[in-house]
């Protein structure tokens, strides 16, 4: 099978779709740990909403899309901070089609969006309980820095300059 990463409108059935996966587990993700359950669904809807992605339509912000085999698998989105910071956001894969590349390839990609945009760093953040995104940042090349917003779930910083 082949990956492939394209600019994806944030509003498209695609992207939304990939936003409700990635929203749903990250939320009960943290509702497990610090409460013992799952997000309740009116919740999940009133924060899916509060949360479009406006901010990742050009000019100032890209959604990409990964496929595999041509099928949705996964999302990352870039938006500028400022006129050189990009920050990473909605890193996602479907489940099943973790550790086949797809989400380095994503980053980069991301990367590239950002470059494009005109950033030369590029900056995230991420939870506690997100081990695997940590080590794949850290595996390319992000390093652990001081906060750059107020997120309450934020634990983590990260910043990477782009070459």
């Amino acid at each position: 099978m082949i990956w492939t990463v394209t600019p994806e409108p944030y509003d498209s059935p695609v992207a939304a779709a990939l936003w409700r996966a990635y929203y749903t587990e990250v939320s009960d993700r943290w509702y497990l740990l610090h409460e013992g359950r799952r997000t309740d669904p009116d919740e999940l809807e009133r924060e899916i909403a509060a949360r479009p992605g406006t901010d990742l339509a050009p000019p100032r912000g890209r959604l990409l899309v990964a496929r595999y085999g041509g099928e949705p698998a996964g999302t990352a989105g870039v938006r500028l901070r400022d006129g050189s910071t990009g920050e990473l956001t909605r890193v996602f894969l479907r489940e099943p089609l973790r550790g086949k590349g797809g989400a380095a390839l994503l980053v980069r990609a991301a990367e590239d969006a950002a470059r494009a945009l005109g950033a030369t760093r590029m900056v995230l953040d991420t939870r506690g309980d997100l081990v695997e995104a940590r080590a794949l940042y850290a595996r390319l090349g992000y390093t652990e820095t001081e906060a750059y917003n107020d997120d309450p779930y934020a634990e983590h910083w990260f910043a990477k300059h782009l070459a």
